[in-house]
């Protein structure tokens, strides 16, 4: 008999004949915290299934977000068989491979076998996150986890159609699991996506579909906020409630946190134990507001940004108060009023930039950003360029990026262009329709998904 376990935040637990074989991104978030100890889990994970996790033959990683890849729980795993995904620049390899692991990089696109009952295919995408099919017992789980599916869309479609059970497993909600801590030039606090995505269900629905799925469970959701000055995000977090509004009738909706029997389909829930946080001043985990950067600091942020060509010639200053004071980093004169400030804790700012995880300071939403001549961290690919490709793809230069963009191009395919110019469409078209529950947005986000 095979079965599965979602517990946690993104873990799924995989037993063949009541063995644990494979968990997938276990953090332990009621004991390990993320994202500079913004982040805790929404509910504790049982002892019973943190053993199980312990205890499975190996570990798959989808990528190097603290939530997923988490250095305190990492310790855990010490001689572990450890699975990673082919991602271009082998961060995650080569930060590991040093240590006391046994890893086995996936073949993209790929299936694998595992057991007898239970094989795997790993598809990495461009911005640094990967997916996860999972065939256990005839039925197949789709591990979306925070990567979307563009550029595999129809590719993960065709797999699914040869299994009469499909399961998605994705992150889903009101969008806070992102840097929704902006304001305008004017120092006005831009109102989040998150405000008005009341209808998670019929997200998840339109993504199930697009993959030819039949059953969802929300997954990679279940976070909440505990630092002083993040607890304010709280208000964006997705309530439990939510993950089923919208839902279409034809999809059948599981809740997060079950066991699944994969001869039967029966599942059974595992209530687990709902985590109130305390909330803990930003000094606990090292920051506070009051420091000061030193000239050798500064320095190392500038060479931190300097080192990306593409950021270089796209924006024209990134600013960073810290300590209460102005720092400057001058990037492109003919863009002087292109840019975004950044007000951030010294010993986080730095820690990002030594350890080149930039991403978890955005994540963590302490850190104030200001936009000049911007709308968000997309534009101009900001975001992506530096956290995604040159953080974790180790893509710095205008030609190391090239290369880096062109890889996943071959891995794609034709689709790499179709879904550029899908994405790009409907990032225009949000700009204009910003009510997400106007019946125009609706229709034109459901074509959208039929059109993927």
């Amino acid at each position: 008999m095979q079965n599965v376990a979602t517990i946690g935040n993104a873990t799924l637990i995989a037993y063949d004949n009541s063995v644990p074989i494979l968990s997938t991104d276990p953090w332990f978030g009621d004991e390990d915290d993320a994202y500079f100890g913004s982040w805790t889990l929404s509910h504790e994970i049982p002892n019973k299934y943190k053993k199980d996790i312990l205890d499975s033959h190996y570990l798959w990683f989808s990528h190097g977000h603290p939530d997923h890849l988490n250095p305190h729980s990492l310790k855990r795993f010490k001689g572990k068989n450890l699975l990673l995904p082919d991602h271009v620049g082998s961060r995650i390899y080569d930060d590991l491979k040093i240590k006391d692991f046994s890893i086995k990089i996936l073949p993209d696109r790929k299936w694998i076998n595992l057991t007898e009952n239970i094989n795997l295919m790993c598809i990495t995408t461009i911005m640094q996150d990967s997916i996860l099919l999972m065939d256990i017992g005839k039925k197949l789980f789709i591990n979306l986890n925070d990567a979307g599916t563009r550029g595999c869309t129809r590719f993960i479609r065709r797999e699914a159609k040869k299994f009469s059970d499909v399961y998605l497993l994705s992150l889903s909600g009101y969008g806070d699991a992102d840097m929704i801590n902006c304001y305008d030039e004017q120092g006005k606090f831009i109102i989040p996506p998150a405000k008005n995505n009341t209808l998670v269900g019929e997200q998840l629905s339109l993504t199930a579909k697009s993959v030819s799925a039949n059953h969802v469970i929300p997954f990679s959701s279940h976070h909440q906020y505990q630092r002083s000055d993040s607890i304010w995000a709280q208000e964006y977090v997705t309530p439990m409630h939510a993950y089923s509004v919208g839902l279409h009738e034809d999809i059948n909706f599981i809740p997060p946190f079950v066991e699944i029997n994969c001869d039967s389909g029966y599942f059974k829930e595992i209530n687990p134990k709902a985590i109130k946080p305390k909330i803990f001043k930003s000094e606990k985990f090292g920051d506070n507001w009051s420091d000061e950067l030193s000239a050798e600091d500064f320095l190392a942020v500038k060479k931190y940004f300097f080192e990306k060509e593409v950021i270089c010639k796209r924006f024209g200053f990134v600013n960073f108060v810290v300590g209460k004071k102005l720092h400057t980093i001058s990037l492109n004169k003919s863009l002087k009023n292109r840019g975004i400030q950044f007000e951030v804790p010294r010993s986080s700012l730095m820690k990002a930039v030594n350890y080149e995880i930039f991403d978890d300071l955005l994540i963590g939403n302490f850190m104030r950003t200001t936009f000049f001549g911007l709308s968000s961290l997309y534009d101009y690919d900001f975001n992506p360029l530096v956290t995604k490709y040159a953080d974790n793809g180790k893509a710095k230069t205008e030609e190391e990026v090239a290369t880096y963009i062109n890889e996943y191009k071959k891995r794609v395919g034709r689709q790499f262009i179709f879904d550029s110019f899908l994405d790009k469409s409907a990032s225009l078209l949000n700009r204009f329709l910003v009510n997400r529950q106007s019946r125009a947005r609706r229709l034109i986000k459901s074509i959208y998904y039929k059109i993927k």
